[in-house]
């Protein structure tokens, strides 16, 4: 028979997730979310690599109805659960440059 522990979800929906915030040193408006602090690790190198050094930033609570400024936080917290990290990219712009 199951223990209940085995059977609920590690984050059950509403509850309270911590992230935790790096910036890229070498890649501008660039950001990874952890969800252990300094796991490293959980980036696979191919993707950390061109990231460069990362800069802690903040922790942050991803809440339900918790709002990001550039980047959905279900996305955020679903990333974290499945592969332990989320990387947020720059915005890409609307327009291309050049095409006045």
């Amino acid at each position: 028979m199951p223990t209940i522990a085995a059977t609920i979800p590690a984050n059950p929906l509403g509850t309270a997730m911590q992230a935790y915030v790096y910036k890229s040193l070498r890649k501008a408006d660039t950001y990874v979310y952890l969800r252990k602090q300094d796991d490293f690790a959980a980036v696979p190198e191919p993707v950390r690599a061109p990231l460069g050094r990362l800069q802690f930033v903040l922790a942050v609570e991803l809440s339900q109805g918790r709002r990001l400024a550039r980047a959905d936080a279900a996305v955020v917290r679903a990333n974290l659960e499945a592969r332990g990290f989320f990387i947020q990219f720059p915005p890409l712009d609307a327009e291309p440059p050049g095409d006045d």
